[in-house]
């Protein structure tokens, strides 16, 4: 391993005193002024932009928000020549940061001719959500992420070297097996603040790994929160001067990856016999995993290559495979599921830098639209 120099002291954001600005952020502003931050999705498929603006009222739904426009040439989102690129308002969400009447806004993103950008996900999916209502699915998605110090190494982690092997850190407690989790903590009561429907959040098996869970929601929803959440995620890291990353394998080795394992069922799923149509929805899976492979990562697959090994509690990127209380698997039931009879299953193919919207389009569209 490169031996790297730069370690958390060195990161601009730490250094900053941030009682300075409690001066400025409780200063009283007045009852017209409403601070709005709109967020999208940049070209990369994985990172959040965001820039603000001041409002003369409170919204009550996307509907009474303004469309608003940035430069898409510096996004990776169009050429320089007609870079204008457009905000859409979809979803609205109390600021944690500023508090008071100050609000996150999730944007969908438009090229200037009213087509949407190729990282812009969620208008088929909601195509396909609002055709399974009937369905009443529900998603419930568990995001690992990792902490890395400014150097991009592992929180914690020695610098010359490897902490001891995965084994006592999960759902670890001590200063010698867990780190990061003032900022795990500030997440968790951030998300509830903005009314993002987090469900709950642990230590992960490696080291400085974390998982959040968002859900369970009703179709569309279920990506606008894990969204919402990221954008969150990165701005608290942010002020520890910490970089939280999606990367589905941050450290080569004998080391866990990252993923997002989803979480579904329809309202046939959850009735008694349910078992039987999870078992349908698998079959149906199964013929389609190379779909899925390359929907469930925002590179097609490449990435999750180097997490799905068959190693480290996950399955082959080259096979499907399901089975009971089984994490070795492409689809896992829980054991209360079958035990029961009804419930929900579990793919744990995809990579923990999905978009969610592609997740939930490709379960959708073979599971409940034969497509």
């Amino acid at each position: 391993m490169i031996k790297m120099s730069l370690t958390l002291k060195d990161s601009p954001n730490a250094q900053i005193d941030k009682s300075i600005l409690e001066r400025y952020i409780n200063l009283p502003i007045p009852n017209d002024a409403i601070i709005a931050t709109y967020v999208w999705i940049d070209g990369t498929g994985q990172d959040v932009r965001c820039k603000d603006r001041t409002l003369t009222s409170v919204p009550k739904s996307p509907k009474d928000l303004p469309i608003w426009n940035y430069d898409g040439s510096s996004t990776y989102q169009a050429q320089g020549s007609n870079s204008d690129t457009y905000l859409h308002p979809v979803a609205i969400y109390k600021d944690p940061f500023r508090r008071g009447s100050a609000i996150l806004v999730l944007c969908d993103t438009y090229k200037a001719d009213g087509t949407p950008t190729a990282t812009n996900k969620r208008k088929t999916c909601l195509e396909a959500v609002n055709k399974c209502l009937n369905e009443e699915p529900w998603f419930g998605i568990e995001q690992e992420y990792t902490l890395l110090d400014f150097d991009g190494h592992p929180l914690g982690w020695p610098k010359n070297g490897y902490p001891g092997p995965q084994g006592p850190y999960y759902c670890g407690a001590g200063a010698n097996k867990v780190y990061g989790r003032d900022i795990v903590l500030a997440h968790y009561q951030a998300c509830l603040y903005a009314g993002i429907k987090i469900a709950g959040t642990n230590a992960e098996v490696m080291p400085a790994q974390w998982e959040y869970q968002v859900g369970p929601c009703e179709g569309i929803s279920v990506g606008d929160d894990l969204w919402m959440s990221r954008f969150i995620l990165h701005r608290i890291a942010e002020e520890f001067g910490v970089v939280a990353t999606l990367d589905p394998k941050p450290m080569p080795g004998d080391w866990n990856g990252a993923g997002a394992h989803t979480n579904i069922s329809t309202a046939r799923m959850r009735a008694d016999g349910g078992i039987h149509e999870i078992e349908k929805a698998i079959a149906k899976l199964s013929k389609c995993h190379e779909r899925h492979i390359r929907a469930y990562d925002p590179n097609e697959g490449r990435d999750n290559e180097r997490r799905l090994t068959g190693r480290h509690e996950t399955s082959s990127i080259h096979d499907f495979s399901a089975g009971v209380a089984n994490r070795g698997a492409s689809i896992r039931i829980p054991r209360g599921v079958s035990d029961e009879g009804k419930g929900y299953f579990e793919d744990r193919r995809p990579s923990s830098n999905c978009d969610p919207y592609s997740v939930v389009e490709a379960i959708l569209r073979t599971i409940c639209l034969d497509e």
